[in-house]
């Protein structure tokens, strides 16, 4: 086969598909007496399974795991699949502890602690540090100590100085503590808060773990796809490398 001839079915160009041999991500094709690049269904299968391994795995994780097995290090190169399907499952049990903290928002919530003395009440729609301290089964300094990782933002009350919680920083609050529960340190939950910026309801708390789920449910049949298609050409090259 020539460049153009492997690249086709897939929509590359010719150029492609040697910047791919270049680059690791197929073996080196064979020349003929003129010096012209000859590609043979090893080439096919390589290509195939490179094509599936980016939605499975991202470009450079794919491109990794072909450099490895093209150069036989095939069991370096399953470590970082199953680096992967790792990484999918954490995704998987983030994403159930993200919703058990979102669920509980809607539970009925226990009576706030009394106010000291000299504590006012937060303004309509706000909550003390104090009664979501109790309402999370945490001490106030725990609050304080998210707040200064940057989790947290609540405001201060203009006349007293005190913390004043919004709707959004409550349920930031809940999902830090079902994931602090899970075993995530605080670096690791930024990036999680930030993904659920625009979630300011119930509807649109369900609408984003439905959007999570199908992209993990997606990733996931695309792994299964990657692993086919690594399989035939594990066998491809072993045929290869026997009838060679």
């Amino acid at each position: 086969m020539r460049p153009v001839d492997l690249a086709r079915p897939h929509g590359l160009s010719g150029q492609a598909i040697r910047n791919y041999e270049a680059a690791g991500i197929l073996p080196a094709a064979e020349r003929t007496a003129s010096g012209y690049r000859r590609y043979t269904s090893v080439h096919v299968a390589a290509l195939r399974t490179f094509v599936a391994l980016v939605p499975a795995h991202g470009h450079a994780a794919a491109r990794s795991i072909m450099e490895l097995v093209n150069t036989g290090r095939t069991e370096e190169a399953l470590i970082v699949i199953d680096r992967g399907h790792a990484e999918l499952l954490t995704d998987r049990r983030t994403l159930d502890s993200i919703e058990q903290a979102l669920t509980e928002l809607t539970r009925p919530q226990p009576r706030p602690e009394p106010r000291t003395r000299d504590e006012r009440p937060a303004p309509r729609g706000t909550t003390t540090i104090g009664a979501l301290a109790h309402r999370l089964g945490l001490r106030p300094a725990t609050l304080r100590r998210w707040e200064r990782a940057g989790l947290l933002h609540p405001r201060r009350d203009t006349a007293t100085g005190y913390r004043t919680y919004s709707p959004a920083d409550v349920r930031d609050a809940h999902i830090v503590h079902q994931l602090r529960r899970g075993g995530y340190v605080l670096a690791q939950i930024a990036p999680l808060l930030a993904e659920l910026g625009d979630v300011t309801s119930p509807a649109s708390a369900a609408s984003a773990i439905a959007e999570r789920r199908h992209r993990l449910h997606t990733r996931a049949l695309a792994m299964l796809k990657a692993s086919a298609e690594m399989g035939e050409y594990l066998h491809e090259r072993s045929r290869y490398t026997d009838d060679g």
